[in-house]
Parts: C-alpha cells; structure tokens; sequence
C-alpha cells in the first residue's frame, strides 16, 4: 500500500485517472484530508462508494501512532509518533499569543552529532518521507489550540538539509492552497551548516525562512561543539549565506545556543560581533541551552546571558534572546525519545 500524503495534487490527480477514476475525486480526497481533516475514505461521503473501497485497499493515510504526549505549564505540547518499524519521532506546540508554531522532525535521530543536542544520541536510523512529515504536521495541527497552526519550523530530529528532497516535497504541500495552506514566510528550514542544501534551497524561489545553527563564532570552538564545521568552516558557511540573503532578498537567522562555560563569555560576543558585523541581512536568535543530563551541559544565567545579548547591541547587531519553552516535558530535540526508549 502506497501513503497517499506522498502525492502532490498533480500526481494524485494523475493517479486517480490510471485508476479510472475522475481527476475531481482526487482533489475531493485532498480536501478531506488537507481541509477536513478527516483521514478515514470511508467517511468522505462525496466519493463513490466503490471508489472509497478501492482507495482503502491501495493507500493508507496514517502511518504513525500517538505514543505519548506531553503539556508544559507554559503551554508547550510535545508528541512522539511511532512507526510499525519501531521509529519514534517528535513534534513540538509552541502557542504565544495569536501564533501557534510547529516544530517538526525531519529524520529518525540524527547523523550529525552535534555536542549540545540529544537527537543524535540514539544513532540516525532513517529519513522520514515526505507523507510522514506531512503526518506529523497533521498531528500537530489536530492537537494544536483551536486545530490552527500558524507557523512551521523545521528544527526538530534531524538535518532538514540531509532529507532535502523529502522535506521541500512535504513543504510545497502544507504550503499549497489545497494542501495545508501555511505561508513560505511562515515555514522556517534550519541547518547545521549544509551548504549544498543552502546554496540549493536559494534556488527554490520560495520565499521560505533560513536558519542557521551557529553556536561559535571561531572554527575551533565550532568544530568542537558541531562536527560538521571540519567540512563546511565558518568562512565558507557565512559566504554561502551571505549570498544566500542577497539571491532570495531574505533576512537569515543564525541560532546561538549558550551554553555556560563553553561559548558565553563577552569574548564569545565579541567574535560573535567580529564575525556577522557587515551581514546586514542576519539576525542572532540567543537560546539558552537545554538542561540535558547525558551531556552533562548548563545553560548560561540571566545574568551571563543578558550582558552577551548586551554586548551584541552595543555593536549593533541584531539580536533576540529567546525564552525556553517546555523545559518541564523534555521539549529539547530528542530528549522525549530519548525518555520513551530507556522506560
């Protein structure tokens, strides 16, 4: 059986017509599922019936199981789905006040190692397909205030730039206005540092959102902390997005995880300062890091954390210091399946 979320409407349309069927039933099967929110053919009561019994034996449209899910005090909700393979994948709720964001996971664990993340903990197992993404966004939704997502971002398990075809699949679907409906501008890709991904995202001519994941601002320090940096060093990284910024007119987000001891001095800030000073279209997002005891990692104080943010401004950098949302339900990428799978 074929996941009927892996079809375009073109190619469910396309589809449809090799089964005898009318291109129209395609796009009434894409509004039940992408509108209505109903994911059972037998309940799509404008479909021959015939056809429905026909489409139950040929696709699927749910893969995944709710295995846990978890709310914040904050409101933060996390879930993990799990596949018949044994997969476990997380998805994040953030609700602040009239935007409600989505924080979805593009692979089973992580390849890349980075120090600081608990996603690569458990090994990388697979890619998710593009109807699995598309899955999780729907759980997501349904579980979200009201059934409303206002905002997408690809910071989950996983390297988006690793699983390109996939995601950008997936996302020409939940942008689609007979899909999912979500804005480009409101759907963030984040990368380690992937610059072919980059460079080849900067030729979608989508206006999608870019973010980085910094966390150093000298090749040393970075390489510890990412690996990935020994194959794609800053110099090369912050080239590739400088030109990606001028190609596609958008501003990129470089994410700074402070650490404490590690990479939260006013030195830190001033390399920080050096490095993104002439990058007019970027923007610091400052997060403390997560409270993850198999990595043995604190987070910078208040105080440390307000006077780098400080430093920044002086230097005329933009710059944000975001608050931790979902600490109390281990909402940092992996530390839910990292949970599920000692329990």
């Amino acid at each position: 059986m074929q996941d009927i979320k892996e079809f375009d409407l073109k190619e469910l349309e396309k589809e449809f017509l090799s089964l005898n069927a009318k291109a129209y039933h395609a796009r009434q099967v894409f509004s039940w599922i992408y509108k209505r929110g109903v994911l059972d053919f037998n309940y799509m009561s404008d479909i021959p019936q015939e056809l429905r019994k026909e489409l139950a034996g040929k696709f699927y449209t749910l893969g995944f199981k709710l295995l846990k899910s978890l709310q914040s005090k904050d409101g933060t909700k996390k879930l993990l789905l799990g596949d018949k393979d044994g997969s476990c994948v997380e998805g994040v709720i953030i609700p602040v006040k009239e935007r409600v964001t989505g924080c979805v996971s593009s692979q089973v664990g992580c390849k890349f190692k980075c120090s600081f993340c608990a996603s690569g903990l458990l090994g990388f197992k697979r890619h998710l397909a593009a109807g699995e993404i598309i899955e999780e966004v729907i759980y997501l939704k349904d579980n979200a205030p009201d059934n409303r997502l206002t905002h997408l971002v690809f910071m989950g398990m996983g390297e988006p730039m690793d699983n390109y075809a996939n995601v950008m699949n997936a996302i020409r679907v939940i942008n689609s206005a007979a899909g999912l409906n979500i804005g480009a501008r409101r759907i963030t890709i984040s990368t380690c540092g992937i610059i072919p991904g980059i460079e080849r995202l900067s030729g979608e001519g989508m206006q999608l959102e870019l973010s980085v994941s910094l966390h150093a601002a000298t090749d040393e320090l970075r390489s510890k902390l990412m690996p990935i940096n020994k194959k794609y060093p800053l110099k090369e990284l912050i080239k590739t997005c400088k030109e990606y910024s001028l190609k596609t007119r958008r501003q990129v987000t470089f994410e700074y995880i402070l650490i404490k001891g590690v990479n939260s001095s006013l030195k830190d800030a001033e390399d920080l300062a050096k490095l993104l000073r002439d990058f007019k279209l970027s923007k610091i997002n400052l997060i403390p890091s997560n409270h993850i005891p198999e990595l043995n990692l604190k987070p910078a104080d208040d105080n440390e954390a307000g006077s780098f943010k400080g430093h920044l401004i002086k230097q005329r950098v933009n710059v944000t210091l975001r608050k931790e949302r979902g600490e109390d339900i281990s909402a940092a990428c992996g530390q839910l399946r990292l949970n599920y799978a000692k329990s």
